[in-house]
């Protein structure tokens, strides 16, 4: 170190400290230039030309001097014609001679030699080296005709009287006044409008030919009929209105030249004049023009940006949004960097539409459209993702740079936002509302192997109805099915409600359980004062708090409801008790990867061969029931709750000890380890101990761990999910976790096979003959098409085919376009599906928003659009709570305390219960669980011809074992029949009737396969939902019941660890720390 100090050099003596603190005395023996910069704008010259054209403000000063000089020598020339007393004659004299007063012609004179001396003065300062380009110019030739004879007269007063054309001087008048408005566009700083200019040109180009015209005939009329000013105006008017009267004619051959050469100028300008303002206008209509400053302050409005509006998206948003009260007088700019397509023109000129809807032609990437939107001033900004492209990645680029350039130039405008892709999400994470399409996508066709129809379900749910759709339809299951998908989530304080604030201090399933029984309302979650989070059923330990948010199912909110007079009984002095739910668990994004859930999926189906058991659970003996339901307690006892600790291993304590010997394999909950993509929730699941390799994931293929080919070889217990998909994407992470959450036993876990291509083969070798379910995930490859609606066709052929070719088998279908639910397992004499397509059309007209809701596919779940879920979005506006609430329906999100959807299934030992509202009853007083619906399949009302073609199979079917079966039936039912009589007076008003449908079933159940889905695949049969149905809805055989079940993890002891979590506490512990977001 000492080596390389020393050879440092010393600083030169003029660096010195000395000469820092005395300054460098140096300085005047250096050879240095002073150099002075824009000595050419300090000439005489230039000065005058900074003052009279550079500079806006002076510039627009002089403009503006010179237009008042231009208007006032016209305004001379008209009193000069006033005063002017008409001379007897016709001599030629009289045209070039006039008479003009003293005074007058001092006035003129001296506005001659001010625009002579400016137009000489501004020639110079403009100059460029060719004069001749600035003396044929046409302004200066006028300014010379009609300046430099007044000059003259000033030295030869002979010619004071002489003829000067001074009217002329309104042709540069109106050159004055468009550089005029040029330079104030620039002093103000802001963009000129080509419209306004093109307009103000026209207006004043048809003007001056008018005064030009009246000016020369009234003058060349002296030697003729001496016409005024009025006279000549009228004639003006008159000709260049083409309506020609004849009253007024010019008599002198010069008037009458005078004229000609006025209409051939008028047919050459004016033409010119207005084909410019009409391709203006047709470009502003196509741009849209500006959304006005003056509007944007007084008026709200919201954003919508898409790359491209098509009518569907278009009708969807307006229909949504505007179905809300409060928001009828929002204005909905929408910004788009397309053309204005035919049909949506069409649309956005019906009365209805043109008056609230403003469309814009710009790119939200350019602050220049967004300030023509006035996003800085908007409510809301709606960002949508085209799901239509074949790169759904490069459209969710596209989003994502809108966002950041809405975010940019208004950072306090919230935002919503759609994105495709889930590894995408992080992006927009400062986005107020986002909503990922795969991720509910996958979500909700998961749930649908679970609880049937949960895709119908949530879109109904986000949807705005009144109720009235089948209303006026002449069966009864359309009338029930259309009146409840008026069901939506609401909100109220507790404090503030009628329903509610009569249960404060009382438990969760007590308020929710009273409140459904008295006003017909689903108390379905709440939120906390002091917690930003929604509690779905947070079970009967929760008490209801006065500041407590209620979320609840109703067919319109609390505040557009009437109630009847009636006392509200408000009990005071009640031991509140507090929430004592578990600590709060680690909410982290902690996921596995899609090798080790796959293999999980492959293993689980070793555990049980059992089905799901969706009755309700039993109470002492199985054999003995409980004669009366017990009453709902307002504070949960711990002892009357039926809780089941999910942490444990139940599934294992019920398998036999043959299943224990065939499965060695044991498994863990918690938290996966790995994380697909950024963003993604944590979700409590089971898991493997052990990670499998990944050359196991392959079914088709055989490896040096097993010898499998196909799914049999495999000996699965339980049926299978096939998923037959385009690619493995990361959003098919969303598909399998809600399949192995922690709360769904062991032995009820399916296999769940991914098919990446379908042809007939593979399907035998996935095992397609005994699936539970099949689900078709739309294709990213098939989403775009020449014809929009023709992006479904292969899908739906292909589903037709295994349709066709596998009866049996439950497939769930998801479809580009909405339109094309009706094709989903077509078939042309079916004059059932005809008639509901005719009552479709009728809703249409009706104005209904779920016009498709009565399509069978649909109304069983079969089928769905992701499209349906943009109102989701759109609704969210105005309840900020429903992202939330959906994704916590459809467990795409976790909250410690907060409940999950489930589904039971109503057995021949339940109908004892009888009607919804015991049903309720029994459910929140044994195991804490809340009804939010019903799944319903019953028979299809057929033709004559295929009634007889059923009736006759029927009886040839029918056995002697059958009908001892049928005697069994009878028998049981008139034993429960007399037992319901000793239990309850709610008795049953049609036995016989209850029988024969108890036998129906049981015969189709033994025809048809054995799995939870069995009625629906039956042709003869139709399945529909009834979301909050009333208390007195009968309950029926197979009925499917949706639960939200309470949080079995907020029933554990806080200091009781988990038996069986180790990879929870040991593999996931460091994981979750890194990927916490």
């Amino acid at each position: 170190m000492v080596d390389l100090e020393s050879e440092v050099p010393p600083l030169p003596p003029r660096y010195r400290f000395r000469d820092l603190l005395l300054g460098d005395q140096g300085w005047q023996n250096d050879d240095r230039v002073q150099v002075e910069f824009y000595m050419n704008e300090n000439t005489f010259k230039e000065r005058l030309k900074l003052f009279f054209i550079k500079n806006q403000r002076s510039s627009l000063r002089i403009r503006l001097f010179n237009f008042s000089l231009k208007l006032l020598s016209c305004f001379l020339y008209i009193i000069r014609v006033l005063l002017e007393n008409p001379s007897q004659g016709n001599e030629w004299s009289h045209i070039f001679w006039v008479n003009r007063s003293l005074p007058l012609w001092g006035l003129q004179v001296s506005v001659a030699l001010i625009s002579l001396f400016e137009t000489i003065l501004l020639g110079y300062l403009s100059y460029k080296g060719n004069i001749w380009e600035q003396i044929l110019r046409i302004p200066f030739i006028l300014e010379i005709i009609n300046a430099v004879p007044f000059i003259i007269s000033i030295f030869w007063p002979s010619l004071r009287n002489l003829f000067v054309p001074v009217f002329l001087n309104c042709w540069l008048a109106k050159h004055a006044l468009e550089n005029m408005i040029n330079d104030l566009h620039r002093a103000i700083q802001r963009t000129q409008s080509a419209m306004f200019n093109q307009v103000l040109i026209l207006i004043s180009t048809l003007l001056c030919l008018i005064f030009t015209c009246i000016c020369g005939i009234q003058h060349l009329e002296r030697i003729g009929k001496k016409l005024n000013l009025f006279d000549s105006l009228y004639f003006c008017i008159v000709t260049f209105s083409t309506v020609g009267f004849g009253d007024v004619t010019p008599e002198t051959w010069s008037s009458k030249l005078f004229v000609v050469a006025m209409i051939c100028v008028a047919l050459v300008v004016l033409p010119i004049q207005f084909e410019q303002l009409a391709y203006l206008w047709m470009e502003r209509q196509k741009s849209g023009g500006n959304y006005s400053r003056h509007r944007a302050q007084t008026e709200k409005h919201v954003v919508l940006c898409v790359s491209s509006l098509k009518i569907d998206l278009l009708m969807d948003f307006l229909n949504e949004f505007y179905a809300h009260p409060r928001l009828q007088d929002y204005y909905v700019v929408i910004l788009c960097p397309t053309e204005m397509d035919v049909q949506v023109r069409r649309v956005l000129q019906i009365p209805m539409w043109s008056q609230r809807v403003i469309y814009l032609q710009g790119s939200a990437l350019k602050d220049q459209d967004l300030l023509r939107a006035k996003m800085d001033d908007a409510e809301a900004c709606f960002i949508l993702s085209s799901r239509c492209e074949v790169d759904r990645t490069s459209s969710d680029h596209q989003t994502i740079l809108r966002a950041w350039a809405v975010k940019d130039f208004a950072p306090n405008c919230p935002l919503y936002v759609q994105i495709l892709k889930p590894e995408n999400k992080f992006h927009i994470k400062f986005a107020d509302h986002v909503v990922c399409e795969e991720e509910f996508k996958y979500a909700m066709l998961a749930l649908n192997c679970i609880c049937p129809a949960t895709s119908t379900l949530i879109t109904l749910l986000v949807h705005t109805s009144r109720g009235q759709e089948g209303q006026q339809s002449p069966e009864q299951w359309q009338k029930m099915y259309g009146r409840c998908s008026g069901n939506e989530v609401y909100h109220i304080v507790l404090e503030e409600s009628t329903f509610f604030a009569e249960y404060e201090g009382k438990s969760f399933t007590y308020a929710s359980f009273h409140a459904h029984k008295k006003f017909g309302v689903c108390l379905i979650g709440i939120r906390r004062e002091d917690n930003k989070n929604i509690l779905l059923n947070p079970g009967p330990r929760c008490i209801m708090n006065a500041t407590d948010i209620c979320f609840y199912i109703n067919i319109t909110k609390e505040e557009n409801s009437a109630f009847k007079n009636h006392d509200h009984q408000k009990k005071s002095n009640v031991s509140r008790s507090f929430y004592h739910g578990p600590s709060r668990l680690p909410v982290h994004s902690i996921i596995a990867s899609m090798g080790t859930v796959a293999i999980d999926l492959q293993d689980t189906s070793c555990r049980s061969a059992s089905g799901p058991t969706l009755s309700l659970p039993s109470e002492g003996n199985k054999e003995v029931r409980r004669p009366s339901i017990a009453p709902v307690l307002e504070v949960a006892d711990t002892s009357s709750i039926q809780t089941c600790d999910l942490l444990s291993d139940q599934s294992e304590d019920e398998t036999t000890p043959d299943e224990e010997m065939s499965s060695n394999v044991e498994y863990a909950k918690g938290y996966p380890p790995y994380s697909p993509y950024i963003g993604s929730s944590p979700t409590f699941c089971h898991l493997l101990h052990e990670k499998v390799p990944f050359c196991c994931l392959r079914l088709d293929k055989s490896c040096q761990h097993n010898c499998y080919e196909d799914a049999k070889a495999y000996g699965f217990k339980n049926k299978l999910i096939i998923v037959a998909a385009e690619t493995a994407g990361n959003g098919l992470y969303n598909f399998i976790v809600p399949l192995r959450a922690y709360y769904r036993p062991k032995k009820e876990l399916n296999p769940v096979i991914l098919l990446l291509d379908n042809p007939l083969d593979d399907l035998l070798r996935c095992g397609v003959t005994f699936a539970a379910n099949m689900v078709v995930v739309d294709k990213e490859s098939t989403m775009s098409a020449e014809e929009d609606y023709m992006a479904d066709a292969k899908t739906i052929v292909n589903v037709q085919t295994l349709f066709r070719l596998f009866s049996s088998l439950s497939i769930i279908t998801e479809l580009t376009h909405p339109a094309n639910m009706r094709f989903m397992q077509f078939r042309a004499k079916d004059c059932y599906s005809l008639a509901l397509s005719k009552l479709e059309k009728k809703e249409r007209e009706r104005g209904s928003n779920l016009a498709f809701m009565f399509r069978l596919p649909f109304a069983a779940g079969r089928v769905f659009s992701i499209s349906m879920l943009d109102t989701l979005l759109y609704q969210s506006f105005v309840k900020d709570y429903m992202i939330s609430i959906t994704r916590l329906l459809l467990g795409l999100d976790t909250t410690p305390g907060s409940g999950f959807l489930c589904s039971m299934k109503i057995t021949e030992d339940d109908l004892w219960i009888r009607t919804y509202a015991r049903l309720y009853q029994k459910l929140c007083s044994s195991t804490g669980d809340v009804p939010i619906g019903i799944y319903r399949t019953e028979s299809q009302k057929l033709t004559t011809s295929e009634c007889r073609e059923i009736a006759s199979q029927s009886q040839i079917s029918i056995s002697v074992e059958e009908w001892e079966d049928t005697k069994d039936t009878k028998e049981q039912g008139h034993h429960r029949s007399n037992h319901r009589n000793s239990t309850s007076s709610d008795q049953s008003d049609h036995p016989l009737l209850r029988r024969k449908s108890m036998q129906w079933a049981r015969r189709l159940s033994r025809k048809g396969p054995k799995h939870s889905d069995e009625m629906n695949d039956h042709q003869s049969t139709l399945s529909y939902i009834l979301i909050n149905p009333s208390p007195d809805t009968r309950l029926e055989l197979n009925d499917v019941v949706y639960l939200i079940r309470p949080d079995p993890l907020a029933y554990l002891p806080n200091g009781e660890p988990s038996r069986k979590n180790s990879i929870c506490n040991t593999t996931g512990q460091d994981s979750r720390e890194e990927t916490q977001l």
